[in-house]
C-alpha cells in the first residue's frame, strides 16, 4: 500500500480514493471509502465502508475486446458473489464523462494477505491451512465448472488468506495475466502467468487445466516453492509436459491430492468437487470457524486491518509499526523484492519465467497471444483531463501485509459495475510500470527470445473483437466442444419478467415447448427458442399434453381446454361442473398421469345422504353430507370421457391424489400421495404405501395392496412387464406385481436414500439423497455404475432425466444439472447459471428441471430456459 500518486484520480464513482493498494497487469487497484447507491450508509463508528476499486488501465481500455474481458470477468465475479450471499456494494454510475471513461469494479474491503506475502512472511503453511486453502479453492473451481466456465485466474497474487478463509480476486484470464499491453495496429497483447501440459500441446484449457494449477499452488503453499520450476528456462514447457513433478517436501497426507490434481493427462485429474470433498469432508467454512491462520499470518492480518481503519478515519497513511512482522524468505525463494525505485530486479535462474516481464515495457516475443481488434474500433489511449501530470511522488514504504480487494468464495466475491463503464478523475496519461516478477510468482512458460510456443489459439484464451467472441447471453449455436463444459445452448428463452413465472412446462409433440402461468398459456418453438403465441384462456393451467397433431390439452382449475397449436386460440373447452350430472360442485384434484391419448384424474363432489325414518314415537334424523370420489380416464384426442370408477375419498374430505407408478398393456398402478391419505388409511396400511391397479378398459380396481416395506413417501417407480422398483430403507428393491415377491435388492449408502427411478431401455437409472446418479440392470440388479454429480447434499435426489435416444442421463437438483453418459457413467458436463440472471438481479432458488425432446435437452430455472443438444 503506497500513498496516491500524482496522477492518480481522487474519486471513481461514488468512492473517493484513499491509497494505491497494487497494481496488476491489466488494471490499478485503490482502497477507497464512500457509500454506493443504495448502500447501508456509513458504519456505526460514523466512518464510510472501505472497498477496493479496481479500475482499468487506461490505454487497454480504449480496445473493445479489453473491455468485453473485462466486464465479463467482473460478471463472474458478481454472480458468484450472489451465489455465496456474499455482501457487495451496489454498481457504480459514471461521474464525468469528460475525463475519460474506464470500467471498474468495486468490492468489500477484507483484511487479507496473497498467498505470495504469507509465504514471504512466514514460510509454508501448516497441513491443515493447506486443506483449507485447497478446499475453498476446489469449491469455488467447482461452481465456477458448472456453470461452462474454466476460471484460469489462480496464481499466489492472487489468492487471498483472510481469517474467515481463502478469497480470490481473479475471476479469468485477464484478472491473472502477467502481461497485457495494447500494441501498435489495435493489438491487445496478454500473456499468462502459466501453462498446462494441454496447452503446450495446443488444446484449449478445460476445467481440468484449473486443477492442474491448484496442484501447482497446493504445492507452492506447502513447500514455499514451485513444482517443475527447477532447470533451465527454456525448458519450462517441456518439464511442464513432460517432467514429473517433485514433491517430495510436500505433507505426505497432502501428496496423493496434489500428484492426482499434476497429472498430464486431463482425463487423469480429478473433478475440483472430489478434491475439495477429500482436503474437507465437511467442507471449508466448518475449518475456518476456530481460526485457521499461523498466529505470525493471523498477526499481520489484524495490523492490516487496524492501518486500514487508521486511513480510512484520518485520510492519511500512517507510518509502518515497528512491531510488524518482518518478511521472512521462503526455504529457497529469493529474497522480498526492493521498492521500484531501487535497481531492477536480477534474473531468477531458479524459476521457469514466461518471458521477461520485469519492470521494463515488455519487448515483441513469440511466446506472446496476439489479439487483433480492427483497427476502426481502437484509438489513442484516453488523454488525461489535466496537463501533462508531474513526476510521480516517491511511494511510502510497501507493506509486508498489503491489503489487496478480495472476493470470498464462498464467503463474499467482488461486485462489479461491469455494464456501466465508470469515469474516472485525472486519468493518466501514461501506463504505469509493469510489476515485476520473483521466485513467489507462478510463472510457468517460456524465457523470452525462446521461440515456438504460442499461447493463443491453443493456448489460455482468445479476445476477439467481433461478434464473435461472446460473452452474449444468447450465443451462436457453433463451438468446440470442450471435456467438462455443456455445450453452447442453440438457443436461451427469458420469460417475460413482466409475467408471472411458470407453473407448468411441457413438450408438445417435438415442436414446441408450452408453458403455463397465473396469467395463460405461452407456445415457444423448439427449433428457434422464439415465443410464437400467448392465450389468456388458460390461466393457472397445471397440466400441458398433445392432443393429436393440432392441439393442445391444458388442464386447467375449473375446466380443460384444447387450443390451438397454431395461434393459442382455443378450439374446445368443457367445464369440471358438467362433467358429472347433478354434480355441478366437481372439484377436480389435479391429473393422476398420462400415457398416449388418455389422461387419468381424480376428482370429488358432494352429495346428500337423507336420514332414514325415525322409528315410532323417535325424532327424524339429520340428513348429513359426504363426499364421493372417482378416478376418470379421459380421451383428450377423441374429447370424451372412457370410464370412472368410484374410489375411497381422502383427507380433507376431498379426492385422493394419485401418482402413475407403472401403465402396462392391461393396467395403471397408482399409489396415493401422503398428504391426502386419511388418519384411517394410514393405521390400516401399518405405515406402510398402498398401491392400487386399475383395468385400463373398464377402470375396475384390480387389486389394491402393500409391497414389501415400502413407504408411503418412499420413491417407487414400474416398468411394463409388471416389476415395481422402490426405494426400500437405503436401499432399492425389485417386486413382482400383484404378488409383491421380492425379484432383487441393491444396497445403498447409508443416509442416502434412493430417488425415483427411472426405466430406460435394460437398465434403470437411479439417484440417491447423496447426489449420486447411476445405472442397475432391470432383470438381475447388478449395479453397471454410479458416480457422484459433486452437488452439495439437499433435501432431495437428483432428478433424473434419459434423452430420446437412452444415450444421455441428466441429474437435476437445486443447484445444477450434470451430464452422464447412460451406458458407462462418464461424465460429460455440468451446466450452472449460478443463481441470478443478472449481477443485480433477483436471486433465484428454483431447482432445474428437464425435458427431453428430439436432440435436445430443455433445461429450466425458474423462468430462463436453455436448449442444449445431447446425444
Amino acid at each position: 500500500m503506497e500513498a496516491l500518486r500524482q496522477d492518480d484520480p481522487r474519486r471513481i464513482g461514488p468512492y473517493a480514493l484513499l491509497a494505491r493498494l497494487r497494481e496488476t497487469a491489466s488494471a490499478v487497484q485503490y482502497l477507497a471509502h464512500g457509500t454506493p447507491p443504495g448502500g447501508s450508509g456509513p458504519a456505526a463508528n460514523g466512518t464510510e465502508p472501505a472497498v477496493v476499486i479496481t479500475a482499468a488501465r487506461p490505454e487497454l481500455a480504449v480496445l473493445p475486446a479489453f473491455r468485453r474481458r473485462f466486464q465479463a470477468e467482473a460478471r463472474t465475479a458478481a454472480l458468484l458473489a450472489a451465489d455465496g450471499n456474499g455482501e457487495r456494494p451496489g454498481p457504480g454510475s459514471p461521474v464525468d464523462g469528460t475525463d475519460g471513461e474506464l470500467p471498474w469494479t468495486a468490492a468489500p474491503y477484507v483484511p487479507a494477505l496473497t498467498l505470495a506475502d504469507a509465504i514471504e512472511v512466514s514460510g509454508p503453511l501448516p497441513e491443515q491451512a493447506v486443506r483449507i486453502l485447497g478446499a475453498g479453492l476446489a469449491e469455488t473451481l467447482s461452481r465456477v465448472h458448472a456453470t461452462g466456465a474454466v476460471l484460469q485466474g489462480l496464481a499466489p497474487r492472487t489468492v487471498l488468506l483472510a481469517e474467515d478463509g481463502p478469497r480470490l480476486t481473479a475471476f479469468g484470464p485477464l484478472g491473472a495475466a502477467a502481461a497485457a499491453e495494447a500494441r501498435p495496429g489495435g493489438q491487445l497483447s496478454v500473456r499468462l502467468g502459466y501453462l498446462t501440459p494441454e496447452q503446450v500441446e495446443g488444446e484449449e484449457p478445460g476445467p481440468a487445466s484449473d486443477l492442474f494449477v491448484l496442484g501447482l499452488l497446493l504445492a507452492y503453499a506447502a513447500t514455499g516453492t514451485t513444482p517443475l520450476a527447477d532447470g533451465p528456462a527454456a525448458e519450462g514447457a517441456e518439464r511442464i509436459a513432460r517432467t514429473d513433478p517433485e514433491l517430495g517436501a510436500v505433507p505426505e497426507e497432502l501428496r496423493g491430492p496434489i500428484a492426482r490434481c499434476l497429472a498430464k493427462d486431463p482425463a487423469d485429474r480429478p473433478d475440483a468437487g472430489a478434491v475439495a470433498s477429500e482436503l474437507a469432508p465437511q467442507g471449508s467454512a466448518d475449518l475456518t470457524k476456530d481460526g485457521w491462520l499461523p498466529e505470525r499470518l493471523a498477526a499481520a492480518v489484524r495490523q492490516q486491518s487496524l492501518r486500514v481503519r487508521e486511513l480510512s478515519a484520518t485520510g492519511h497513511l500512517p507510518e509502518s509499526p515497528a512491531a510488524e512482522p518482518t518478511p521472512q524468505a521462503a526455504p529457497g525463494s529469493a529474497p522480498a523484492s526492493a521498492p521500484a525505485a531501487e535497481s531492477p530486479v536480477a534474473a531468477d535462474t531458479g524459476t521457469t519465467q514466461l518471458g521477461n516481464i520485469a519492470r521494463r515495457v515488455p519487448t515483441t516475443d513469440r511466446a506472446t497471444t496476439q489479439l487483433s481488434v480492427p483497427q476502426e474500433l481502437t484509438g489513442a489511449p484516453a488523454s488525461p483531463a489535466s496537463p501533462s501530470p508531474a513526476p510521480a511522488a516517491a511511494p511510502a514504504p510497501p507493506l509486508p501485509a498489503a491489503p489487496v480487494p478480495s472476493a470470498p468464495l464462498p464467503l463474499a466475491a467482488p461486485t462489479a459495475s461491469p455494464a456501466s463503464p465508470a469515469s474516472a478523475s485525472a486519468v493518466p496519461a501514461a501506463s504505469p510500470a509493469r510489476p515485476g516478477v520473483d521466485r513467489r510468482g507462478l510463472f510457468i512458460g517460456l524465457a523470452a527470445g525462446v521461440a515456438g510456443l504460442a499461447v493463443g489459439g491453443g493456448g489460455a484464451f482468445a479476445l476477439a473483437s467481433d461478434d464473435g467472441a461472446t460473452d452474449d447471453p444468447k450465443p451462436a449455436p457453433s463451438r468446440a466442444v470442450v471435456a467438462g463444459l455443456p455445450p453452447r445452448p442453440r438457443w436461451v428463452y427469458r420469460h417475460p419478467a413482466a409475467e408471472p413465472s411458470p407453473l407448468a412446462a411441457a413438450l408438445w409433440n417435438d415442436r414446441l415447448l408450452v408453458l403455463t402461468d397465473e396469467n395463460g398459456a405461452t407456445a415457444v418453438d423448439l427449433r428457434t427458442g422464439r415465443r410464437l403465441w400467448a392465450s389468456p384462456e388458460a390461466a393457472e393451467g397445471h397440466t400441458v399434453l398433445p392432443a393429436g397433431k393440432d392441439l393442445c390439452f391444458v388442464a386447467a382449475p375449473g375446466e380443460f381446454l384444447w387450443l390451438s397449436a397454431k395461434d393459442g386460440k382455443v378450439v374446445h373447452r368443457e367445464a369440471h361442473a358438467e362433467r358429472v350430472p347433478g354434480a355441478p360442485d366437481l372439484a377436480v384434484a389435479g391429473v393422476v398421469g398420462a400415457s398416449g391419448p388418455v389422461v387419468w384424474f381424480t376428482g370429488s363432489h358432494k352429495v346428500t345422504v337423507k336420514a332414514p325414518p325415525p322409528k315410532k314415537g323417535k325424532k327424524r334424523g339429520k340428513d348429513r353430507q359426504v363426499v364421493n370420489s372417482y378416478l376418470f380416464a379421459h380421451d383428450v384426442v377423441r374429447r370424451a370421457e372412457l370410464w370412472r370408477t368410484p374410489v375411497p375419498t381422502g383427507r380433507g374430505p376431498a379426492a385422493p391424489a394419485y401418482r402413475v407408478i407403472a401403465v402396462r398393456e392391461n393396467d395403471v398402478v397408482v399409489r396415493q400421495t401422503p398428504a391426502t391419505l386419511t388418519p384411517a388409511d394410514v393405521g390400516a396400511a401399518k405405515g406402510k404405501a398402498i398401491f392400487r391397479s386399475f383395468d385400463r378398459k373398464t377402470g375396475k380396481q384390480l387389486w389394491a395392496r402393500a409391497i414389501g416395506a415400502v413407504a408411503p413417501a418412499g420413491a417407487a417407480s414400474g416398468d411394463e412387464q409388471g416389476l415395481l422398483y422402490a426405494a426400500v430403507g437405503d436401499g432399492l428393491q425389485a417386486f413382482e406385481t400383484p404378488t409383491g415377491k421380492p425379484k432383487w435388492t441393491l444396497n445403498g449408502t447409508s443416509g442416502a436414500p434412493y430417488g425415483t427411478p427411472v426405466v430406460s431401455g435394460t437398465l434403470l437409472h437411479t439417484s440417491n439423497l447423496g447426489q449420486e446418479v447411476g445405472a442397475v440392470e432391470r432383470a438381475t440388479g447388478r449395479l453397471r455404475w454410479r458416480r457422484s454429480t459433486e452437488a452439495v447434499p439437499g433435501s432431495a435426489a437428483p432428478a433424473v432425466t434419459v434423452s430420446t435416444t437412452g444415450r444421455t442421463l441428466l441429474a437435476s437438483d437445486v443447484s445444477q444439472v450434470t451430464a452422464f453418459a447412460a451406458q458407462d457413467g462418464r461424465r460429460l458436463w455440468k451446466f450452472q447459471d449460478i443463481g441470478a440472471q443478472e449481477p443485480d438481479g433477483p436471486t433465484i432458488t428454483a431447482p432445474y428441471r428437464v425435458l427431453a425432446t428430439d436432440g435436445t435437452a430443455i433445461v429450466q430455472r425458474d423462468r430462463v430456459f436453455y436448449a442444449f443438444p445431447v446425444a
